[in-house]
């Protein structure tokens, strides 16, 4: 047509609609006739037709997208929004930045920083940060948002170190971080748990003259909890507060979890209350908190106290709470009422609580009512996971049911799911020794087979399996596969040796003991203090405390290491056995200096110790110190005050002790009832001993022969 006609001729017969010049044009430009495209789009625009943005960016036209998109207010990012969406990379990118520059239309920071984000929101973070880099040399100027922008977009894709390196860049560029910038960075530490990064950062924020806010004081509350360290947490809580920073419902929430989850009640109820105080509304993280910790201290009719009043005036309990009482049920066996609540919640139950539910049943070894639970699963269109395998898996070991194990183990490889180490490893172990362990090096490299065949032949797998054959009391098979493990070229960690120690130990074999620590020394390993634990503890059975001293003033002596609240609890009980109270108290004193916080464990040995010394009223002052630090009294230290008072004839105080501990949702078990029941008739009070026994009966207790016949003696 351009051969027969003039160009402008074509023009004048061509159709007067946008399809039609777009498709000349787009001629024009395949045949490099660029005067002929620019002619056609004068005409076009003398008929007033006008072209999308995307399809001038998609042929390129540079000037007419400066003409028409150059000056409006939101020019830059809509061009450049198309040029991405096109599929646009970081040189295709950065050159329409420079042309739009050049064109005249250069970004405002405000415009550039959106664009910037769109980027890291898309995951496009080489793109943005190419980008970055050439503005830093055309313009606009970098403001603080566009630092924080990349610094977030880093953090949230893991690249911490990436953001590190933009905030120094930053800071040597002479633009000064706000709080957001430190704040964001404070949380990339702490999620990544860098917490000595992220204190150091504080330092260096107070330094600088920021003043931290409650965003950056919670990221590093969490960030100390996400490491197990509540102690420090707890200390930038206080630090927080000397700052002046007023704490929000989510440092709350943070830190009640924290101490929940350890099953440390008074302190996550003392928090509620200065938060309720403060004015805050608690949310579902914190009630989810004080449940978790009153389930985990086994007061469960506390933890349903809290539900109550979510249901009545909270927030809308969701299916991690009832998780957690369901949870918080079947660990003190109330499996019935666990189902029941299961059913009645009418929440949407998750995989999870489903998991939950099976592992109880599991533990208290009626697998029946677990299958049902897992069959329920198809019925409500859940998938199981892995754990749920693995829960059948171990329980089903554990009780010898090897056909059903199988059949599970082989649904779980089917399914594409890899078993955890100790869900493989107890069915092997059983399997073991249910045949009887033939220690010869046929069923040794079978089992090496086994292994390898699933993928498994490594320390996780051979510690698994050295400590359940330690632990059925086969220390023989278990010392052997430690010997082949090293053949085979898997080093074991300090778990595997903490393992064998231990088995030595119940044994009696001191000599061996001493063999593995010369090994890990050999190793290049160095005792953790569960071994140093472990280690005192086994000397203290073999009633050698002076030595077991010795292990402990090592365990000071080490740099990284220091004693924890298990370390002095076996040694304080060593020295109440032995009747060396003075000195139990001194290493008690010694606890309290040195930081590790007594535990109920603790408490309960020194009690129990003054009772029996005829100390009943340090035995008092210990108890009502245990409960002034905040430390949950359980059912083991209410019955040794039940039997402290008792062998007193204090049943009147006995009585008190037991109510105690019914009121603070503690089950008595056979011991605690025997023992109150036959105070009682040693006092000849058999009307109240009548009494407790019906309780007991009602309480679904079972009474033991002794009590039985001490029943039948006063009562029948």
């Amino acid at each position: 047509m351009i051969e027969l006609f003039a160009f402008s001729d074509v023009l004048s017969f061509f159709p007067n609609n946008c399809t039609s010049f777009r498709c000349l044009i787009e001629c024009c430009y395949d045949l490099r006739m660029t005067r002929e495209a620019a002619e056609c789009f004068s005409t076009a625009q003398e008929m007033g037709i006008s072209f999308s943005l995307d399809w001038l960016v998609g042929i390129g036209r540079i000037d007419e997208i400066l003409r028409i998109y150059g000056e409006l207010d939101d020019g830059y990012v809509a061009i450049m929004s198309v040029a991405l969406k096109r599929g646009g990379d970081a040189t295709e990118l950065m050159n329409w930045h420079r042309d739009l520059v050049e064109g005249g239309c250069i970004p405002s920071i405000y415009e550039f920083n959106r664009f910037l984000n769109r980027l890291c929101k898309e995951n496009r973070f080489g793109v943005a940060f190419d980008l970055f880099c050439l503005v830093s040399e055309c313009g606009p100027k970098p403001s603080v948002v566009t630092y924080s922008t990349l610094i977030r977009a880093c953090c949230k894709d893991g690249r911490l170190d990436a953001a590190i390196g933009i905030f120094e860049l930053m800071i040597m560029r002479g633009m000064m971080p706000d709080v957001i910038v430190y704040g964001i960075l404070m949380d990339g530490f702490c999620k990544e748990g860098r917490v000595k990064e992220g204190f150091r950062l504080l330092e260096r924020v107070l330094e600088s003259g920021v003043k931290p806010d409650v965003v950056f004081f919670s990221s590093l509350i969490d960030g100390c909890l996400r490491v197990g360290d509540l102690i420090k947490g707890f200390e930038v809580y206080k630090r927080m507060l000397d700052e002046d920073v007023m704490p929000n419902v989510v440092t709350y929430s943070i830190l009640i979890n924290g101490f929940g989850q350890k099953g440390r009640v008074s302190e996550a109820c003392g928090l509620y209350g200065r938060m309720l105080k403060q004015g805050l509304e608690p949310n579902v993280l914190t009630y989810s908190g004080l449940i978790d910790g009153f389930c985990k201290s086994q007061n469960v009719k506390e933890a349903f106290s809290f539900y109550e009043h979510m249901i009545g005036e909270g927030p809308s309990p969701d299916v991690v709470v009832n998780s957690l009482l369901i949870d918080g049920l079947c660990k003190v066996g109330r499996m019935h009422d666990a189902l029941r609540f299961f059913f009645k919640s009418g929440l949407e139950s998750n995989i999870v609580t489903y998991n939950v539910l099976i592992d109880g049943w599991c533990k208290v070894k009626i697998l029946e009512y677990a299958l049902r639970i897992y069959r329920q699963l198809g019925v409500r269109k859940l998938v199981p996971d892995v754990v749920t395998f693995t829960i059948l898996l171990k329980g089903m070991a554990v009780q010898g049911m090897l056909k059903e194990a199988s059949i599970i183990f082989f649904q779980i490889l089917k399914r594409g799911f890899m078993p955890d180490a100790v869900a493989y490893c107890s069915l092997v172990v059983f399997q073991i020794l249910k045949r009887g362990f033939m220690p010869d090096a046929v069923a040794y490299c079978s089992l090496v087979d086994c292994l390898c065949k699933h993928g498994m032949p490594d320390a996780v797998a051979y510690c698994s399996l050295v400590d359940c054959l330690c632990k059925h009391g086969n220390l023989i098979a278990g010392v052997k596969l430690y010997s082949l493990m090293l053949k085979n070229g898997v080093h074991p960690d300090i778990v595997v040796y903490n393992v064998l120690i231990t088995g030595f130990f119940k044994e009696g074999q001191l000599n061996e003991v001493s063999k593995l620590i010369g090994q890990l020394t050999v190793r290049g390993l160095k005792p953790d203090v569960v071994t140093y634990n472990t280690i005192i503890s086994g000397i203290c059975s073999m009633k050698r405390l002076d030595r077991a001293i010795e292990f402990y003033e090592k365990l000071i002596s080490e740099r990284h290491l220091q004693p924890n609240a298990i370390t002095f609890t076996i040694l304080i009980d060593a020295f109440c056995k032995e009747g060396r109270t003075d000195e139990a108290m001194l290493l008690f004193n010694e606890m309290l200096d040195m930081g590790p916080l007594p535990n109920v464990v603790t408490y309960t040995c020194l009690i129990d110790n003054h009772f029996k010394t005829q100390s009943m009223e340090d035995a008092i002052e210990l108890h009502e110190e245990m409960l002034k630090n905040n430390v949950s009294p359980n059912i083991v230290s209410y019955t040794v005050l039940i039997d402290g008072f008792c062998k007193q004839g204090l049943v009147e105080e006995a009585a008190l002790a037991f109510q105690c501990a019914t009121a603070r949702g503690l089950l008595p078990d056979v011991v605690a009832y025997g023992i109150l029941i036959r105070g009682c008739c040693d006092a000849g009070r058999f009307a109240e001993a009548r009494m407790f026994y019906d309780k007991m009966i009602s309480d679904g207790v079972t009474p033991d022969i002794f009590l039985h016949n001490a029943l039948q003696k006063h009562i029948f």
